[in-house]
């Protein structure tokens, strides 16, 4: 699954809280490409999915498509092979620089974003997959990470039209299994329901950025997840979200950080051995250009 990267190096975090070793630089790896994915929001994606993430969000009408081809087109020609600032590109173009995320869904514009400068654009060929195909895949990653779910939920997350999504997984159907939620009828991947209720193992504790997919929910699936509506709006606010932080697989509070400093507001009161992993967790995150020891402050 790809990972939101709209806050400087969340991406990297949330590789962090997956996988053992990541470091400061781990984002820049040649397996990994940063691109305006689902919502046109900065994702780093594995460089092999690049069709999946991109093509998988080509909108089906022809308005929506052609907007997408021109753009990319369009960028592609002033370009002529050189990467420059999204800025520079979209005033060079005569256009907003944001209008050029609209191009993104054909898979022929990468970007690299460092946090303290505009994000840089750059073009490159097609990938040579079926815009039908790359949807299903996508779908079939969106099952397998946030299922049980439905395609309602699907066209949110991706950002598109709610009949584009009820396809893929209408064409999905005979992979998916039935069930029901305490928030209603969902779908899960057929190969994904042994796993269900496994008790796998967790981790003691984790710093969720803003943006991770742990916690990239809407409506229903909200409650679910945090029953105390006061809670669910300290979590999901109307501006950029704070960070999740998770203590043995349930989320009890939010985080924040500046510079070295982690301030840690927790909905519950934890003993010393949570603090103790919670610290030893912040001390690990894998942060550029600090030259002092990450420090936590707790309040709650």
């Amino acid at each position: 699954m790809g990972f939101q990267d709209s806050v400087p190096r969340s991406g990297s975090l949330s590789i962090h809280a997956r996988v053992a070793g990541t470091t400061p630089s781990t984002w820049e790896d040649p397996s990994l490409v940063q691109l305006w994915g689902p919502h046109y929001s900065l994702f780093v994606v594995a460089a092999r999915d690049v069709a999946v993430f991109t093509l998988g969000l080509l909108p089906d009408d022809t308005k929506g498509k052609s907007k997408a081809e021109a753009t990319a087109e369009r960028l592609h020609t002033f370009l002529r092979g050189r990467r420059m600032t999204y800025g520079e590109a979209g005033h060079g173009l005569g256009v907003h620089p944001n209008s050029l995320r609209y191009g993104a869904p054909t898979g022929r514009i990468l970007i690299r974003w460092e946090g303290a400068r505009l994000p840089t654009v750059w073009t490159v060929a097609a990938p040579d997959v079926d815009p039908g195909v790359a949807r299903l895949e996508l779908a079939r990653r969106y099952l397998h990470i946030y299922g049980p779910t439905t395609s309602g939920s699907f066209a949110r997350w991706a950002g598109i039209a709610p009949r584009s999504a009820a396809a893929a997984f209408d064409a999905l159907g005979p992979s998916l299994t039935a069930v029901r939620t305490p928030i209603g009828d969902a779908w899960l991947l057929a190969r994904d329901e042994p796993s269900v209720g496994a008790g796998d193992p967790v981790a003691p504790a984790r710093l969720l950025p803003s943006g991770d997919p742990f916690f990239l929910l809407h409506g229903a699936d909200r409650e679910l997840m945090v029953p105390d509506a006061n809670r669910r709006g300290a979590l999901w606010t109307s501006r950029v979200w704070p960070g999740a932080l998770l203590v043995e697989g349930e989320i009890v509070g939010t985080w924040r950080r500046a510079g070295p400093v982690v301030t840690v507001e927790t909905w519950r009161r934890l003993g010393r051995s949570a603090r103790d992993a919670v610290e030893a967790e912040a001390a690990s995150l894998p942060l550029p250009g600090l030259d002092r020891t990450i420090v936590v402050g707790w309040s709650g």
